[in-house]
């Protein structure tokens, strides 16, 4: 998907998609700007998004609800599975696109003016833009729901199996393969693939929560672990292969990482980030942190159609749950806890011995 097929208009425009003037990659909005910022510019399609759940897996879900949130307000379709619970409860909890032009131009804005060091005076927190302040995702409100007659309209696909775990010819657990099933009839019906040719080109967005939880589990941690990398490896051929961007959160707290499985999976990814909460941990009563819920980890950034992946400006970042919104800044060290002390007692004359004079003027013996 180059800039010259786009020019010589060989496929259509697709809603909800922009092309990135970085790699010729056609992108899609996570639903969160400044996490679409840190990544690139949005998630190129036919690629993997891999999230690292923090302890509690709270965090995760949340990618998943403004993925399917942002499908829903562009008119997506939306396929969205998990063997850990419903996921109609799930879909009614998606929040509600901010309309208000005065009250998203805020949330643009939205940074609290932190008492920060000296040498950051300059710097900018992660920005919301993605492309210099051209529009390209939605802001939204998680305090309010979106409505079930937008649900019900939506093109969203449910998947949802509570079966105890069986053994099949490709997997031991066989809810990988049910799942797997699903993803192949859905891009079939919606001629997703690239080799189709529909009358209108549409983008799936898949989300999957909590893929290699304890539910998903068979005889062995190792045939437990084989099977999540077997999935993850033939889901992102599926991927590539079709117009379509997955997004999967994976527990690795809960992950016997003892043969690297972990590593092994961010291999298997395109972009993986990790959420590092701060709950129940020391950094909860840490000063630094008081305005924060835990940090960010960037673990791989996206290297389609370039020689070296995106960088970021920043990589010291936080996030913060809030009641409306999920944030993503930069960290910066606040005044008191920079070097800021060091440089003005440097500033400050001596009192009195050998040192009393100006620092230009020669030393006394």
């Amino acid at each position: 998907m180059d800039l010259s097929a786009l020019k010589n208009g060989r496929f259509p425009f697709i809603q909800g998609t922009k092309p990135s003037i970085k790699n010729s990659q056609l992108l899609i909005s996570t639903g969160i700007p400044s996490l679409d910022h840190l990544i690139g510019g949005g998630l190129p399609i036919g690629s993997l998004f891999i999230v690292e759940e923090d302890q509690y897996g709270t965090h995760g879900r949340i990618i998943s609800m403004y993925l399917v949130a942002e499908g829903v307000v562009t008119e997506q379709p939306v396929l969205i599975a998990s063997k850990d619970s419903k996921t109609f409860p799930m879909v009614l909890k998606v929040p509600t696109v901010i309309t208000d032009t005065k009250l998203s131009s805020q949330m643009h804005h939205l940074d609290e003016q932190m008492k920060i060091a000296w040498r950051y005076q300059n710097m900018k927190v992660v920005d919301p833009s993605p492309s210099g302040g051209q529009s390209f995702g939605h802001y939204y409100d998680l305090a309010k729901k979106v409505d079930i007659e937008k649900i019900e309209k939506a093109d969203v696909t449910q998947w949802y199996d509570d079966s105890c775990p069986t053994k099949d010819s490709t997997f031991e657990n066989s809810s990988y393969s049910k799942l797997l099933q699903c993803i192949q009839d859905t891009i079939q019906k919606g001629q997703f693939s690239i080799s189709e040719t529909p009358a209108k080109r549409q983008v799936l967005r898949i989300a999957i929560n909590s893929l290699g939880s304890k539910l998903w589990s068979s005889d062995t941690e190792e045939k437990s672990n084989q099977d999540l990398l077997k999935f993850l490896y033939l889901f992102r051929v599926l991927l590539r292969y079709s117009y379509a961007v997955g997004v999967v959160s994976v527990p690795v707290e809960c992950l016997d990482n003892s043969s690297g499985v972990v590593e092994q999976i961010e291999h298997l990814s395109d972009i993986a980030i990790r959420f590092e909460s701060f709950e129940g941990t020391k950094a909860e009563r840490n000063p630094l942190f008081k305005d924060f819920h835990g940090l960010l980890h960037l673990r791989k950034l996206p290297a389609l159609n370039t020689i070296a992946s995106h960088n970021p400006e920043a990589r010291d970042l936080v996030f913060r749950m809030c009641r409306k919104s999920f944030d993503i800044k930069v960290l910066h060290l606040p005044s008191e806890m920079g070097d800021t002390a060091q440089r003005e007692q440097d500033d400050i004359e001596p009192n009195g011995g050998c040192g009393s004079q100006s620092r230009n003027s020669m030393l006394d013996f």
